[in-house]
C-alpha cells in the first residue's frame, strides 16, 4: 500500500472511531473513562533519518517525545549495517497562545532501530491545544524541526 493510501485508511479510521458512541456505564469507575490517545505529526527527514514527534494524551496529561528511525531502505552498495550516528537532539512544547510546558535537549545514538527519545510530561487545561517540536542534527547536517499540534479533550 502506497504512502497515501495508508494516511486515507488511517483517517478513514480515525473519523469512524470518533463518529462511534460512546456508552455510558453507570457501574464504570472513573479511571477507566481516561482512555490514552496516540497522535503523531507528519514524518520529516533530519540528518538523513526519518524523524517524527508525538504525543500521548490521557485525560489533562499529556507526554510528549520524538521518534527515530530509517528513512527507507538503503542504497545499492551500502555498508549494512550501517555505522552509528550520533544526534543532537531538541523536544520542545507550549500550549497554543500560552505557558511553555519545556525544552529537552540531549544525545542519542541512532543505529537501525527506532529510537524514542522521552523529556516532557505536563498537565495542561482542558480544551488546550498543545504545540510541540523535535528536532534532530548531527555533525554534518543541521535540524529541520517537525511538529504537531494536539488537543487535550476532556
Amino acid at each position: 500500500m502506497n504512502r497515501i493510501a495508508r494516511i486515507a485508511a488511517g483517517v478513514a479510521g480515525a473519523a469512524a472511531l470518533l463518529a462511534a458512541p460512546v456508552p455510558a456505564f453507570a457501574s464504570a469507575p472513573a479511571a477507566a473513562a481516561a482512555a490514552t490517545v496516540t497522535t503523531c505529526g507528519w514524518s520529516g527527514l533530519q540528518a538523513g533519518l526519518s524523524t517524527k514527534v508525538c504525543a500521548d494524551v490521557t485525560g489533562n496529561s499529556v507526554v510528549l517525545y520524538g521518534q527515530i528511525g530509517l528513512a527507507g531502505p538503503p542504497s545499492p552498495g551500502t555498508p549494512w549495517p550501517p555505522a552509528p550516528q550520533e544526534l543532537l537532539t531538541r523536544l520542545t512544547a507550549n500550549v497554543a497562545g500560552g505557558n511553555s510546558l519545556g525544552a529537552v535537549s540531549g544525545r542519542a545514538v541512532f543505529q537501525v532501530s527506532t529510537v524514542r527519545v522521552d523529556g516532557i510530561t505536563a498537565t495542561v487545561p482542558c480544551g488546550s491545544t498543545v504545540h510541540a517540536s523535535f528536532s534532530v542534527e548531527s555533525f554534518y547536517r543541521g535540524p529541520a524541526p517537525v511538529t504537531v499540534d494536539v488537543p487535550v479533550v476532556c
